[in-house]
């Protein structure tokens, strides 16, 4: 068994054809759309069992050994040969699904795509996400790419039960303070994450946060992904259930988030907190939200107002009649609408949604999965039928 700080001896191997053909289908297609970017996983396989990883979802998370399913030349250009790729525009995630791309046994294979990626000239947005150990050599190595807006997201949650988060959060916090004392080209951003009320919190919890928020260009906090594979999973571990329901947008109660911006309104010393990633990495570059979030006022309401002027300078709404054709050609049904807030739109799965959204800079939502006035996003589970539907 591999573990988490065994050193690279050699290169990872690739899986077989065989095997590869085995693994879930959409683990085994190498790059997904998400809403924070196009998203590269050429490599499965992780030992970190934290209880609510996503692995869950593709079937994996019993496979702890880092194998990759190509070359890194070859994630690399199918990742620039994707058709939702843009250069210098498409945000790109690598490693966010499947691994951690901090691993000792494949950070040099991340560290090969990135240099790949930035002797191409490309000034893309990259972000890796991990909770493992940084480096300064690692940040050395980041601080080497000249062409990348590159941003290192740490996740730490304080939960404190071994069996939900095997992974001790100290390991994070060192992480950050790492990051953040030797960032000079990336930026590193306190991804406060999962919350979950009544695990993670506490009034101590938050402090923690709010020490950690210090050490960080920015934090983002959110709740979580609780799918009916990761239920299952909880009950077949006996561990705490957390909802009574499970839910496709992460679970962040209404409670929860008031207590969280409580403090940070009562307390002058936090750094600059965000809703969303997309925001965060946005401000700690400098820019506006590629992701258009200011069409959904209340979201801005904790953002500093210098990133709150730069977002409402960027922010353009669009032609209709160019939305329209734009959505046509990516297969969009029924009539497409851009109001004040989101194109919205009927048809469209979330890939070509997120290339329509990142395109024009500006919000696409499914008129049939309706974002919900100050849920920003989320699952309904915790937030009361006042808190209703967008308003037109």
């Amino acid at each position: 068994m591999t573990t988490p700080d065994a050193p690279l001896r050699r290169a990872l191997p690739i899986l077989s054809t065989e095997k590869i053909g085995g693994l879930k289908p959409e683990l085994a297609d190498v790059i997904e759309y998400r809403k924070s970017g196009l998203s590269l996983n050429w490599i499965v396989g992780c030992p970190l069992e934290c209880g609510y990883c996503v692995r869950h979802l593709f079937d994996n998370f019993e496979m702890k050994v880092p194998r990759r399913l190509m070359s890194d030349e070859e994630a690399v250009a199918r990742l620039v040969g994707h058709p939702y790729f843009r250069p210098h525009k498409t945000p790109v995630q690598l490693l966010n699904r499947a691994t951690d791309p901090m691993l000792p046994i494949v950070k040099p294979h991340v560290f090969n795509v990135l240099r790949a990626l930035d002797e191409q000239g490309l000034t893309n947005h990259v972000l890796i996400i991990t909770r493992w150990r940084v480096t300064p050599e690692d940040c050395a190595i980041l601080n080497s790419f000249t062409h990348l807006r590159l941003t290192v997201l740490v996740t730490h949650s304080n939960i404190a039960n071994p069996a939900i988060e095997p992974v001790d959060s100290t390991i994070a916090a060192r992480s950050l303070r790492t990051l953040y004392e030797h960032a000079e080209r990336y930026r590193t951003v306190l991804y406060w994450r999962p919350i979950v009320p009544g695990l993670n919190d506490s009034t101590a919890d938050i402090e923690r946060a709010r020490e950690l928020s210090r050490h960080a260009h920015a934090t983002v906090f959110t709740g979580l992904f609780f799918r009916e594979e990761i239920a299952s999973y909880y009950k077949a571990h006996g561990l705490p259930i957390p909802y009574d329901e499970t839910a496709r947008r992460k679970i962040m109660p209404e409670v929860a988030e008031q207590r969280i911006l409580d403090a940070f309104q009562q307390d002058g010393t936090w750094g600059a907190l965000f809703r969303k990633t997309s925001c965060g990495v946005a401000y700690a570059h400098g820019e506006a939200d590629y992701n258009g979030h200011f069409g959904v006022r209340e979201l801005c309401d904790i953002c500093p107002e210098d990133q709150i002027a730069r977002c409402q300078a960027a922010w353009v709404k669009p032609d209709p009649v160019i939305v329209t054709a734009e959505a046509r050609a990516l297969g969009a049904t029924g009539v497409v609408e851009v109001n004040d807030r989101a194109i919205v739109v009927e048809g469209l799965d979330e890939p070509p949604r997120y290339f329509l959204q990142h395109g024009f800079g500006y919000q696409c939502h499914d008129r049939t999965k309706p974002h919900h006035h100050r849920r920003h996003g989320r699952a309904p589970i915790g937030w009361t039928a006042e808190n209703g539907p967008t308003p037109a």
